[in-house]
């Protein structure tokens, strides 16, 4: 995958500090720019992303899907992905050291890695980039929001009940989602989430199984043996090496290039859009090296143009082509209501407990809590690849939150930055903990993770629904301009992991404007 591999070397930390002004100044091409015309462009090959080139792909539309990373094929007993505990050049997008929290810095050279830290004034996004974005690296939790939940804090105009009939299933149909079966759950190594789940029952809590993307017939070849641990050590942040993931890059992409209408343009990171005299739209795009040198400049030309590059991708990119005048009149709701889903990581030691080494995963067991004074939460386990037991393991919360979030335009560094304040989620942070301790006792020591590192897995907003777009991603003022993926959700998904939401409101505006804009549109 990097045919600069023998040359890598580990850096110490001068090096790396002259490696990371290296990087900030990385050349670009010395060519002139190349232009490509299309039809319909997608930005982003995530949830979003993916599934609009599958519906396009479906109507017979020639497509370009642009993707920033790389393609990270896997299958049994691969190393495909980095470890937890030793990441390396694959862990990070183009940085000298990794972005995870909490992972060892193991410093190497740069390199189009899986993961992101976009850092913002008050929170950091941690996103993913490759074929299949986030998806790549989320544990797979597929969480549908309640009619109250969804009206509350997605839209209360869109017609829940036939996401209910027609869209949650269709996601769930292609995603194979699956619970985790009681041969694993009753196993050693799945210790701590059947703790978590008899505890939770024994207060009363409204536990259950997670449904996930997940064959767990991998998980049980890797307990016989037949396979390299996985999923059954909790080593998985990163990717699964062994496959039966049903990740994006397999399940609607792999349908959209099987068409032969669509095709994934790997390494190409857009900078910039535009609307042009004849009101077409153009993304200013980098080819890239592994390295991160910029090998060509392409000025692509499109009557559609779709964006899905996740809320920090598509509300920086909106954002920067307000604030420059590449879009003439975009709505003033660009860059506003964004939030962190509520996310909250939660270190739990139990000095009485022995929740094991090496915990099995993904997170697959949680409870609700929808009646609590702060709001709906749900909360899940988090297994984790310690390899010796420590009476650890994390916890993982999330509720409802407004979003309060605001990017704004940084001319100095051409970009998007958002601001967030911690106040906006302390009594849903308090509520959580409240929760956490209830089922760990307490004697239990909890730790708030994210009070040192601040950050969010789950992005939303920036491009939110009536702000921005209507209610299948359409730009107001703006033929051919859509909105596809989280940036159109106001903060959170009514407790839930966003994956689902997402996916389903994709898969509908998907159909709305295949059958409403094709061929008169675009």
């Amino acid at each position: 995958m990097d045919t600069a591999l023998s040359r890598r070397t580990l850096l110490g930390g001068a090096a790396a500090a002259a490696l990371a002004l290296t990087v900030a100044r990385t050349p670009r091409a010395r060519a002139d720019v190349t232009e490509e015309r299309h039809r319909a462009v997608v930005i982003g090959s995530g949830f979003g992303g993916a599934i609009t080139a599958a519906n396009l792909g479906r109507a017979g539309v020639q497509t370009l899907v642009l993707e920033r990373g790389l393609r990270w094929p896997t299958g049994p007993n691969s190393q495909t992905f980095p470890h937890m505990l030793a990441p390396d050049h694959r862990a990070s997008w183009l940085s000298p050291l990794p972005v995870m929290t909490g992972a060892p810095p193991i410093p190497s050279l740069p390199y189009t890695g899986l993961m992101e830290r976009v850092k913002g004034n008050g929170i950091d996004i941690l996103c993913g980039a490759g074929v299949g974005g986030s998806s790549l690296l989320y544990h797979g939790m597929t969480l549908q929001p309640n009619e109250e939940q969804f009206a509350r804090s997605v839209s209360g105009r869109i017609d829940y009940d036939l996401l209910d009939r027609e869209y949650f299933p269709r996601v769930a149909r292609t995603l194979h989602l699956a619970t985790i079966p009681d041969d694993l759950l009753h196993h050693e190594k799945y210790r701590s989430s059947r703790q978590f789940l008899e505890r939770a029952t024994a207060e009363g809590l409204d536990a259950f199984r997670v449904p996930m993307p997940i064959d767990w017939d991998f998980a049980r070849r890797e307990l016989a043996g037949e396979l390299s641990p996985s999923y059954t050590n909790g080593d998985l942040i990163y990717g699964v090496n062994n496959g039966g993931k049903f990740s994006v890059d397999v399940t609607w992409l792999a349908e959209a290039e099987a068409t032969g209408n669509v095709h994934v343009a790997t390494l190409h990171r857009v900078n910039d859009i535009e609307r042009d005299a004849g009101g077409r739209w153009v993304a200013h795009t980098d080819r890239l090296a592994t390295d991160g040198t910029v090998v060509e400049r392409k000025r692509i030309v499109a009557d559609a143009l779709f964006l899905g590059a996740g809320s920090p991708g598509t509300t920086r990119l909106l954002v920067k082509s307000k604030a420059k005048g590449l879009v003439p009149d975009l709505p003033d709701g660009v860059g506003v209501g964004w939030g962190n889903n509520g996310d909250r990581v939660f270190s739990v030691t139990t000095p009485l407990l022995s929740p094991g080494a090496f915990q099995g995963g993904p997170a697959c067991v949680g409870f609700r809590d929808f009646d609590n004074p702060a709001g709906a939460l749900t909360i899940v386990t988090g297994p984790v690849p310690f390899p010796v037991d420590l009476g650890t393991t994390s916890v993982i919360g999330f509720g409802t939150v407004k979003g309060l979030g605001r990017w704004h335009y940084d001319a100095t560094r051409d970009d998007a930055v958002l601001s967030w304040d911690q106040a906006y989620d302390r009594d849903l942070t308090r509520a959580i903990a409240a929760r956490i301790r209830q089922i760990a006792g307490p004697a239990a020591v909890l730790l708030d993770v994210n009070s040192l590192d601040v950050n969010t897995f789950h992005p939303l907003g920036g491009a939110t629904f009536d702000a921005v777009c209507d209610d299948a991603g359409r730009v107001h003022g703006q033929r051919g301009l859509y909105v596809v993926d989280g940036a159109k959700i106001p903060g959170s998904t009514g407790a839930c992991n966003p994956s689902m939401t997402i996916a389903a409101l994709a898969e509908f505006g998907a159909d709305d404007i295949v059958r409403r804009d094709l061929g008169t549109l675009f």
